[in-house]
């Protein structure tokens, strides 16, 4: 009887740690199973490394709306710039008013190309930090398109495949700030030289050097996964992680690799490429050792479903829209190349609490920043972005 009521009475706890700890683990052992795991509380200093056409403005938004959800200080970019220096290497004082708020901000995730020193001045010693890599061979096909008027190398050939048969008859190493995005963006973006020769100690080194200062890196072509990794390592709830995809661009702006540039690519990006095969690998350890892929594939299914219920109660079209059918220029997200960026047109009957929220999730990059910006420096000069005036009304 007596060893009945302690099995009973530990049962009643484990609920009521159920209860009182988001993190409670349901492991395999039925003994584990009446011990709730430690508790663990939500991360709220949060360093994100945004990399380019990566599924990264998703990832900010989410941070952004984490940041206003608890109040954090984002580290937003100084007077009327949209970026963090880039591509100039990170100093603290590209961080609007580091020079009074210091180590005290929370969230920092706009475009930079890291520099732990400086990064270290602005964020505090707890702080996590990630970030996230796609597969370089859709990346540059991306990065092509999107950045064909501005990239030097890009402009003067007729398309991707052209441009990757020969790429060093367009390509000068030395335009390198302007040419960044044609080669090796990602390890660019982690502060290194992308133009650095393919030395297998050298790549070494640098893995090794990511890794000790990134606790997490996830992988755009397992979004969904890469959610469910990130609410684990955070300890963050479901709605923390979902979101409505930004920054996408329409299929018939997609130029078709051909077999020959997909491997060129392996060999024109062979730092990037080493980067994300490493990276792929203890992505997916990482969630055998943590979640499992069994928890996971019911986590992703539950994101899934709230991800519908949220465009359901949202979207107009349930889906996003070219830039010529977004109805609110207000929330027409910056166009760039021959990319065709979608956007979201929202439901016109919305209550004011829900159409706060939904708009906040489909809201462009750049509109976002503007916004936090004037809502933490409310004393500062407006970031413009030549956003349209209706901005400015949609803000108040």
């Amino acid at each position: 009887l007596i060893i009945f009521s302690l099995c009973l009475g530990l049962i009643f706890l484990s609920g009521f740690f159920h209860m009182k700890n988001k993190n409670y683990v349901i492991s395999k052992s039925h003994e584990e199973l009446l011990i709730p795991s430690t508790p663990c509380h939500a991360k709220t200093n949060v360093m994100f490394l945004k990399t380019h056409k990566t599924a990264s403005s998703t990832i900010l938004n989410i941070m952004f709306r984490f940041a206003e959800r608890y109040n954090l200080t984002v580290a937003l970019p100084a007077d009327q710039l949209v970026h963090l220096g880039y591509p100039k290497t990170f100093l603290a004082h590209f961080v609007e008013e580091f020079q009074s708020i210091g180590q005290n901000y929370n969230i920092l995730c706009n475009h930079l190309r890291f520099n732990p020193s400086e990064v270290q001045k602005v964020m505090a010693a707890n702080t996590f930090y990630f970030s996230i890599l796609r597969n370089p061979i859709p990346l540059l096909e991306s990065s092509y398109v999107y950045y064909k008027d501005s990239v030097p190398a890009f402009r003067i050939s007729k398309d991707v495949n052209e441009y990757l048969a020969s790429p060093l008859k367009y390509y000068h190493p030395a335009d390198y700030k302007q040419n960044m995005y044609a080669r090796n963006i990602m390890w660019f973006d982690f502060g290194y030289d992308n133009n650095a020769e393919d030395n297998k100690e050298y790549i070494q080194t640098v893995l090794k050097e990511i890794e000790q200062h990134f606790h997490l890196i996830l992988i755009a072509d397992y979004f969904d996964e890469s959610m469910i990794l990130l609410k684990h390592a955070l300890c963050w709830d479901l709605d923390d992680v979902i979101y409505f995809k930004l920054n996408s661009r329409s299929q018939d702006t997609v130029q078709t690799l051909t077999p020959e540039s997909k491997e060129r690519i392996k060999a024109w990006c062979s730092l990037d490429w080493n980067l994300y095969l490493h990276f792929n690998q203890s992505f997916w350890r990482r969630i055998e050792e943590t979640i499992g892929l069994e928890e996971l594939e019911k986590e992703v299914n539950h994101l899934r479903t709230r991800q519908r219920e949220l465009m359901e109660t949202c979207l107009l079209d349930q889906e996003a829209v070219g830039k010529d059918h977004i109805k609110n220029k207000a929330l027409l997200p910056f166009q760039s190349g021959a990319a065709n960026i979608l956007g979201y047109n929202l439901k016109q009957d919305l209550d004011n609490r829900t159409l706060r929220a939904c708009q906040k999730m489909v809201m462009p990059e750049l509109q976002y920043t503007s916004y936090l910006y004037s809502l933490q420096h409310p004393h500062k000069k407006r970031k413009q972005f030549g956003l349209p005036l209706l901005w400015t009304n949609f803000q108040e």
